[in-house]
């Protein structure tokens, strides 16, 4: 009979699996998987927050001034605010959860973190740029779409077309990466879009007219 108390990987007349070897390549690629599915879906949220609000700002001012030049000085002002904004806002939050991860891996014992640890944190700064970037590059759509076509109406509406195809893509996006249906999605975000701008435009016009 043979003797199997020298071999760690089998127990009586069963083998037992080390799942670090059968499933460490998946569970890995699949956590990598997730980290950068979480990366863009923060990122898809944050151009889909630059796309909407810098073109909400850039209706509401259309509702009063008819110059080209006060829209897109709007759009500008609404892009650099808003990145910055978010940037700031990216980095506390992240740094703040690096310092409980940090916490949290000392008390468990690892007083010595070394690079490879510390390279599981996250990374504020990296946060903070993609959060900015992706703000930025949302907010330029309507920037250029809409910005330097003088006439007044065909500006609003070359805004309103460029604008609402892009938050059908980003919708469409996100929904992808969230496993979501992307009809529904998509057509839920460019409602929402619209509601925005419809409320921005409309209540500029409103405090407009009662202050004249």
């Amino acid at each position: 009979m043979e003797n199997n108390t020298n071999n760690p990987e089998v127990c009586g007349d069963s083998k037992v699996f080390n799942l670090d070897e059968e499933l460490g390549g998946d569970v890995k690629d699949s956590f990598d998987y997730a980290k950068r599915a979480q990366w863009l879906r923060a990122a898809v949220l944050g151009a889909n927050d630059g796309l909407l609000s810098t073109a909400s700002l850039m209706m509401g001012v259309g509702a009063v001034s008819k110059d080209v030049k006060s829209m897109f000085l709007t759009g500008v002002a609404g892009l650099v605010a808003g990145a910055c904004s978010m940037a700031i806002g990216e980095f506390v939050s992240v740094y703040s959860q690096y310092d409980i991860e940090l916490a949290h891996m000392k008390r468990e014992g690892n007083m010595i973190i070394d690079q490879k640890q510390r390279e599981k944190l996250p990374n504020p700064f990296y946060a903070a740029f993609a959060s900015a970037f992706a703000f930025a590059l949302g907010a330029g759509v309507p920037l250029l779409g809409a910005a330097f076509v003088n006439d007044y109406n065909l500006r609003l509406g070359v805004l309103l077309a460029v604008v609402s195809l892009a938050l059908i893509v980003f919708g469409a996006f996100g929904a992808f990466l969230g496993k979501a249906p992307l009809l529904k999605s998509s057509f839920r975000v460019l409602i929402g879009g619209w509601l925005a701008m419809a409320v921005t435009f409309g209540l500029t016009k409103l405090v407009d007219h009662i202050k004249t």
